[in-house]
């Protein structure tokens, strides 16, 4: 996304610059593989853009940027063992490439030192106090999410509802992390910064239907990667809870059956599900509900009390993100 991209490079600096080089090095190589290993840095980043856009502290929110970085990649490290996950962003997991205990203990540390990096603020207490108490509030909504995540695979009644609540707390709540503690760097009021969050939150969970769309009707030559693996891995996101609303009763009854096999070749199996996502109408509902917290966001950017051309690059960003192709 290019209104981030500039900030790359100087996070990227920031983050080869403080590489965990110590012993063991089968505690802390893991930590440094799952970090190198890239993805598309985006909480770092929005926390870089709103703390130089909001107060031109881009150099203040490097050790929070980094951060929630180690933060998220713990996240992920975690999230790959409960999967059972052998590639994340199509490198190795670090479960696979050394072992579960090792990935355990690694990302661990990695949480522990999330909270270090936030040290570098400990001379302006009010400020270490307040970017604490986010980045602790989210940490424990993300784990929050997670199992409701884990509850889902056990659970044949999942509404809507649910699912929404599941995906703010495990992936929306970090993005309004990012940027609530990028407006906090940058010496904002109180209310812009609750402000800033809710355009986060909504944004983010705009995003994650975003990617459940993507996942099952993207092209795959842009999104990089075979789609239809939500259905492979039957995972029950918007389109298939949706779905099981909307069919009549013999064809919810078969995609329920269909999300209970795992065959070797699911290209039959994919492309029936996206029939039946389609023919239920949750395509339909799930762009409408795109759109509808995209609109949220965006008002929770108008409700925000700074200059006109400083709202312009969330806007900018926010347009990005959800016309994204991948």
């Amino acid at each position: 996304m290019e209104i981030i991209k500039k900030y790359e490079t100087f996070f990227n600096d920031y983050l080869n610059n403080n590489c965990i080089e110590k012993e063991p090095n089968n505690l802390y190589e893991p930590i440094n593989y799952i970090l190198s290993i890239g993805g598309k840095r985006l909480r770092p980043l929005v926390i870089l853009m709103s703390a130089d856009v909001l107060g031109d502290k881009l150099k203040d929110a490097l050790p929070a940027a980094l951060s929630v970085e180690i933060f998220h990649n713990f996240t992920l490290m975690h999230d790959d063992i409960m999967d059972n996950a052998p590639l994340r962003r199509g490198q190795t997991t670090v479960h696979e490439k050394w072992d579960v205990n090792t990935a355990i203990l690694s990302g661990d540390t990695m949480l522990v030192q999330s909270y270090k990096c936030l040290e570098k603020y400990s001379n302006t207490p009010q400020l270490y106090t307040l970017l604490s108490s986010v980045l602790s509030k989210t940490a424990i909504e993300v784990c929050e999410g997670q199992q409701y995540d884990i509850d889902f695979v056990n659970q044949n009644t999942i509404t809507i509802e649910d699912y929404i609540k599941m995906i703010t707390l495990k992936t929306a709540v970090l993005v309004a992390c990012a940027f609530k503690m990028g407006a906090i760097i940058a010496g904002v009021t109180d209310k812009t910064a609750t402000n800033l969050y809710e355009f986060g939150k909504n944004l983010g969970i705009a995003f994650q239907l975003q990617d459940d769309y993507l996942d099952t009707f993207g092209d795959s030559t842009l999104v990089g990667k075979q789609t239809g693996g939500d259905i492979i891995e039957n995972k029950k996101t918007y389109l298939y809870i949706k779905s099981l609303q909307e069919l009549e009763k013999d064809k919810s009854e078969e995609l329920f059956e269909l999300f209970q096999t795992t065959p070797k070749n699911p290209e039959a199996k994919i492309e029936r599900a996206k029939q039946l996502f389609e023919e239920s109408g949750s395509v339909v509902s799930l762009k409408q509900t795109i759109d509808k917290y995209t609109k949220l966001a965006l008002q929770n950017l108008k409700e925000l009390d700074i200059a006109k051309e400083k709202k312009a690059p969330f806007e900018k960003f926010a347009q990005e993100l959800m016309f994204r192709n991948k």
